[in-house]
């Protein structure tokens, strides 16, 4: 019987780790699609590579919190057990993309990861408390950070970073000689090769990124019980994601993943490199992090830094003048010189209704902890009821 659970287990953790590479891997390389700079094959081998180099390299502190720092007796990750967590994070994944909003799976795991422990009064509470003080400073930190960008950096990022497109491909390859030479395409300029660069690095460092927070969400409790070796488990979880990158992923880059990659394409660079650089930050100190919730934050804070271009900032953090504008995202064109600070009148800011919309980003934040909530609640429920599990 511990056998067939065995199997159950690794095959949900596979199916769980298929789930993470068919939803990161739109955020991840939607832009670089959807700027034809990579096709979506190329999009899934990178998304692939980049996410098992984050999980063995800076991953296994995260697998080693979830699997073993966060309860006090691993003993509890019985065969039971791994499959009834596993099944808690994977109808996590359901719920969050039957309603539109995709849910966050390291907190997830962490909650029902937790709601076990609890009801084996196994819970380390030091460990849990640090987990949850992270979850609420990081945001913070990426409001901020992408606030002072959009108050003072971003009309400068555009000019460097605004992605024009060309007719043709992006570079052509020369297959007449023995080695075959790859060159520019007719028609693309050097700053439309270059920006295409700039979008295919960001995605590599968000899939990179991915791969050291949510490789723990597939497979820590097996690793929690010894039942697998970490090494093995990161292979597990590598492969699965891969095949989620090759197969559904193609359907969210198609519409370039999620509302993140609908900004403009410097603001979403800007917000995917402060998320990326947080979660991954945090996954060195063996902290599982929310990248959607970081990103949500770090959205709005780059739009209430280019809303308040028009204010003080006194008169920004009071909201004086002026709020949040819908269209506090939308580029400016390349070369033009903005007013200074303070001078700025709010009806020369760009308008694109559609980048911002409060009553969505509501309802993400939202769902991104409600589901966590239930994972909790309910793994606690189980596990200190249902008399299969003996806590």
């Amino acid at each position: 019987m511990v056998d067939v659970l065995l199997v159950i287990g690794l095959v949900v953790a596979g199916f769980v780790g298929y789930n993470i590479g068919g939803s990161t891997t739109g955020p991840a390389f939607g832009p670089a699609v959807g700027a034809g700079a990579i096709s979506k094959v190329l999009a899934a081998g990178l998304m692939s590579v980049f996410f098992f180099v984050g999980a063995w390299t800076i991953g296994r502190r995260v697998v080693d919190t979830l699997g073993r720092e966060l309860v006090t007796n691993t003993a509890i990750f019985t065969a039971e057990a791994n499959v009834a967590v596993l099944f808690f994070i994977g109808g996590a994944l359901f719920v969050g993309n039957y309603v539109g909003v995709p849910a966050s799976t390291s907190m997830t795991a962490v909650g029902a990861i937790a709601g076990m422990a609890l009801a084996a009064g196994s819970l380390a509470w030091s460990v849990m408390g640090e987990i949850v003080m992270w979850w609420i400073v990081a945001p913070i930190i990426g409001f901020w950070v992408s606030g002072v960008i959009g108050r003072y950096f971003y009309p400068t990022l555009n000019r460097w970073f605004a992605l024009r497109t060309t007719e043709g491909s992006l570079l052509t390859v020369d297959r007449s000689g023995l080695v075959p030479r790859v060159s520019r395409g007719p028609n693309t300029t050097r700053r439309e090769l270059s920006g295409s660069v700039v979008v295919i690095l960001i995605g590599c460092v968000m899939a990179f990124a991915s791969g050291t927070s949510n490789i723990a969400n597939a497979v820590a409790p097996l690793v929690g019980s010894d039942v697998i070796g970490m090494n093995h488990a990161i292979i597990l979880g590598g492969v699965a994601v891969a095949v989620g990158a090759f197969t559904i992923a193609r359907r969210t880059l198609d519409t370039l993943g999620n509302d993140l990659t609908q900004l403009p394409l410097t603001a979403a660079i800007v917000v995917a490199t402060v998320s990326a650089t947080l979660v991954t930050l945090l996954s060195i100190i063996g902290i599982p992090a929310s990248f959607v919730i970081i990103a949500t934050m770090s959205i709005v804070g780059l739009g209430w830094g280019r809303a308040t271009r028009t204010t003080t900032v006194s008169e920004g953090v009071r909201g004086g003048r002026t709020g949040m504008s819908p269209g506090a995202l939308a580029g400016d064109e390349p070369g033009e010189e903005l007013p200074a600070i303070g001078e700025e009148e709010p009806e020369d800011l760009p308008t694109a209704a559609d980048l911002f919309d409060p009553s969505t980003t509501g309802r993400v934040i939202l769902m991104q902890n409600v589901v966590p909530v239930l994972s909790t609640v309910g793994a606690f429920l189980t596990f200190r009821f249902v008399p299969i599990f003996g806590f």
